[in-house]
């Protein structure tokens, strides 16, 4: 028997958010494939202010994610693949960040498939989901949407093996 699905809601993140995701976000668990700690206040506000300007030009962005109460447990969404040095630099990667106490709930793939649907209307292509090797939990999203791996990966930062999912819409 399957559960039902869980109701979220996805807004473009408000200056206000920047607070939000930093204290959702401030706990091990949560940043165990994410640099490992707490990132400071300013690297949301940054964060938060790029993805209004990215929903802006592209109709897509990283969305704060709301759960059925309208409290803020992390984001899901899309955005150009942040990084020049290394990855699938020029593709459009999806992805998802959720506090600690909403893991398991099945937020994450709803948000996901939502967020596919988005950026599928706005005319991307494909996308890609990029997944430290260790992190079953979004290894297991990655399968819910049908993504394929196609790369492994070693992150120049942290040196950790990581995954390259695909999607190809014109498959789907």
């Amino acid at each position: 028997m399957s559960r039902p699905l869980p109701v979220i809601q996805l807004r473009v993140p408000t200056d206000e958010d920047a607070f939000a995701w930093h204290r959702v976000f401030d706990d091990p668990d949560v940043m165990e494939f994410h640099g490992g700690a707490s990132a400071e206040l300013s690297v949301y506000e940054e964060l938060t202010a790029r993805q209004r300007m990215h929903d802006a030009e592209r109709g897509f962005c990283l969305w704060t994610m709301l759960d059925e109460d309208g409290e803020v447990i992390g984001f899901t969404g899309a955005q150009p693949w942040p990084h020049e040095s290394f990855g699938p630099v020029g593709e459009i990667e999806i992805g998802w960040r959720l506090a600690r106490g909403a893991w398991g709930k099945g937020y994450a793939t709803t948000a996901a498939r939502t967020t596919l649907e988005r950026v599928r209307a706005a005319g991307v292509e494909r996308v890609v989901a990029m997944v430290n090797a260790r992190n079953e939990r979004s290894i297991a999203v990655t399968r819910r949407l049908g993504m394929e791996l196609t790369e492994t990966f070693t992150t120049p930062e942290s040196t950790q093996e990581g995954y390259c999912f695909r999607l190809d819409f014109s498959r789907s």
